[in-house]
């Protein structure tokens, strides 16, 4: 039976009130900046800050300031034991668990009911709305959305509080109409060990008319190759004819695009990138033929940006939306009702548009290289691999790269660990393409590997099958939203892989 009908109605109107982000986006933001620090001026944050005598924009940022994990961890732990009415109103009881700081493991972002209704879930009924919207013969709810999450735990053994992946939260709080129309089982959905769960999904949705999928493209791809190996079949149309979309995101798609359309051979496949984190639901791309993502700025979230060239600096400029200039990186910040404020949520971001405002996610405010001037970004990576696959055949699977600050012969250069799932014809040509193609895009990258005085040109090292994946197992994360440090200024990560590529 297909209900897609039925349902679009009910999502569709969202249509009129994006449609205003165009024109009314100073206007937007400051609504819900209102509604955040209204709701929030009771707590004890809110008291700390004189939220209640904040009538502007301005008085916002003159009486907070940036903020980062180890800022807001005290805080936060006091939430975990139970306390009530500290960064939100009220209490809460989930926590997204993410990848650690320079003093934890982990990171453990609150998540509350009012920030997991009004962020997260309002960011997923957008997405497919506005894939409808986008695509009028849909039949995606003819069949089922196969969703993969992660796993939780629980909190401290309170009583309903869990800790664990945001998409394991989601999938245990989702509406129960939403179970209705997705696999596997919870059961299955949420195991912890990634192996034991990808061989029950692919046994249990192998003869299921799944028409959707949704996830980590790194993760969706093994649980796809592991279905058409235990199924036998050529290609994942054969297992699910009705297949029509897949919304990813948490990692970038473009080294993974041409190994999907290998797997799913439909002419007519569609792929829609979203931009959903542990701090909440940012971006949505709106438009298939741009993959730009449209930022939503509806949501329980209030928007501010750091130049990307001013980070770590004592007094950086800090500009709210309407600030911000098109073609520049920035840092993001957020506020919201999961009482986040003015938080550096560790992503960079590049603005395409300003009617409406559209991003492409640039890297993270941690991974990149810049030990020697040449300020690599993670999309700077992602084009010159595009080029170099494109160009030579190949197609990668996982990588991370790191400066070799000097070696026995006093040269410095950049060391790539590339895993491929097709190597390319000639790895000396691959590393020139991508060499020649990262200083074309990368005037600061160009100057360093003038002459080779100050960069020499860069090295790959081929990984073995499964490496990364063997090392995040190692560190018990494998799996989930859990993904690979693509570029590092220190060598600890590229170190460790190493010395297991073996």
């Amino acid at each position: 039976m297909d209900i897609t009908k039925l349902v679009r109605p009910f999502l569709c109107h969202r249509a009129k009130a994006i449609a205003k982000y165009a024109t009314e986006t100073e206007a937007i933001q400051n609504r819900v900046l209102a509604k955040l620090l209204k709701t929030a001026s009771h707590t004890e944050w809110g008291k700390e800050h004189d939220f209640k005598n904040i009538r502007n924009y301005n008085d916002f940022a003159s009486h907070v300031g940036v903020q980062d994990y180890e800022t807001l961890k005290g805080y936060i732990d006091r939430m975990r034991h139970g306390e009530s009415d500290v960064l939100w109103k009220g209490g809460c009881r989930w926590y997204a668990k993410s990848s650690g700081t320079t003093n934890d493991k982990s990171k453990f972002i609150p998540v509350t009911a009012q920030g997991l209704q009004q962020v997260h879930y309002k960011g997923g009924a957008d997405v497919v709305a506005l894939y409808l919207q986008n695509n009028p013969q849909s039949r995606m709810f003819s069949g089922k959305g196969l969703i993969l999450g992660g796993s939780h735990a629980p909190n401290f053994n309170l009583p309903n509080a869990l800790v664990g992946d945001l998409s394991a939260i989601l999938i245990e709080n989702v509406n129960p109409f939403v179970n209705y129309v997705r696999v596997p089982d919870k059961s299955i959905a949420l195991l912890s060990d990634f192996e034991e769960k990808m061989d029950k999904i692919a046994r249990a949705t192998a003869n299921v008319n799944v028409t959707n999928l949704s996830g980590v493209p790194s993760w969706m791809m093994a649980v796809l190759k592991h279905m058409l190996d235990i199924t036998g079949k050529n290609s994942v149309e054969e297992l699910w004819p009705n297949l029509e979309v897949f919304f990813h995101g948490g990692v970038a798609f473009t080294p993974y695009r041409e190994q999907y359309l290998q797997m799913i051979r439909k002419p007519d496949m569609k792929y829609m990138e979203t931009y959903n984190a542990s701090e909440g639901f940012f971006g949505i791309q709106n438009d298939p033929a741009d993959p730009a993502m449209l930022l939503m700025i509806d949501y329980d979230v209030f928007y501010e940006f750091i130049p990307f060239d001013e980070l770590g600096s004592p007094n950086p400029t800090v500009v709210p939306l309407w600030g911000v200039e098109v073609g520049k990186n920035y840092a993001m910040l957020i506020s919201t009702s999961c009482g986040l404020w003015r938080y550096m949520i560790g992503d960079t971001v590049r603005f395409t548009s300003k009617d409406p405002y559209k991003i492409v996610i640039t890297g993270r405010t941690k991974h990149f290289i810049n030990a020697f001037g040449e300020e690599l970004v993670v999309d700077n990576a992602e084009q010159g691999l595009k080029k170099a696959c494109l160009e030579t055949g190949a197609q990668v699977n996982e990588y991370t790269a790191a400066p070799v600050f000097m070696d026995a012969d006093a040269r410095c250069r950049h060391q790539w660990l590339i895993e491929f799932s097709k190597r390319p014809n000639s790895l000396e040509r691959f590393a020139e393409i991508l060499d020649t193609t990262l200083q074309q895009i990368n005037s600061d990258y160009e100057a360093k590997r003038y002459k080779n005085i100050t960069l020499q040109p860069l090295e790959i090292i081929e990984a073995r099958t499964g490496l990364f994946n063997d090392w995040l197992k190692s560190k018990g994360k494998l799996g989930g939203q859990h993904k690979v440090p693509r570029l590092s200024n220190s060598r600890q990560y590229i170190e460790e892989l190493i010395l297991m590529n073996k």
